[in-house]
């Protein structure tokens, strides 16, 4: 656990925000709105429901927020390698956002599987 709160609070913040400025980017420049829709919304949430996490009611409320934005952090991987395969992202663009959703995904596993090792 990070001090104040669920393990990639910040990072998961970090990560959302820089999503938001990609997703302007590509409506800005592409004039690109489905995908770049659909990014906002998965990689925006992986922060959301970490942080929602900290004041989860139960180990099992916070178990099950983190399984979410495990699920969301999956997506949001998904979106970003179509936007690079559909040449919207450059490879340098894309090769410079995936460490940090790799490492969110990784965290988030590590997280969970701990909490259920602990079970």
């Amino acid at each position: 656990m990070e001090r104040g709160g669920p393990v990639g609070k910040e990072k998961s913040y970090r990560f959302a925000l820089r999503i938001v400025k990609l997703c302007k980017w590509l409506r800005e420049e592409h004039g690109e709105y489905i995908l770049s829709r659909q990014l906002l919304r998965s990689g925006t949430a992986i922060g959301a429901l970490i942080h929602e996490a900290e004041f989860a009611q139960s180990r099992a409320d916070f178990l099950n927020k983190l399984n979410v934005a495990l699920k969301e952090a999956n997506e949001t991987k998904y979106w970003l390698m179509l936007l690079n395969d559909s040449e919207y992202l450059t490879m340098r663009m894309y090769e410079s956002i995936r460490p940090e959703i790799e490492e969110l995904v990784k965290l988030l596993v590590v997280s969970i599987k701990s909490l259920k090792d602990k079970s």
